[in-house]
């Protein structure tokens, strides 16, 4: 999997999601990184909620995710 970075939608954020995911295809996860804080949101609903953890917590998750 490799990161791309989504269409600027108004954000200060650097977005970026799957390159697995499509315009067309499967809802996705995208995700913006900042020294501090990783910010999480659904791909379809840009405006929606977005989930905010630390850089510790996303590692879990990620190697949780991964199966690690």
């Amino acid at each position: 999997m490799s990161a791309k970075p989504s269409a600027g939608h108004g954000s200060e954020l650097k977005w970026f999601k799957s390159s697995y995911s499509t315009d067309d295809g499967p809802a996705c996860v995208e995700v913006a990184a900042t020294p501090r804080t990783i910010h999480i949101r659904d791909s379809k609903h840009h405006h929606g909620p977005q989930l905010t953890v630390g850089p510790r917590q996303w590692a879990s998750f990620v190697s949780y995710a991964a199966g690690r």
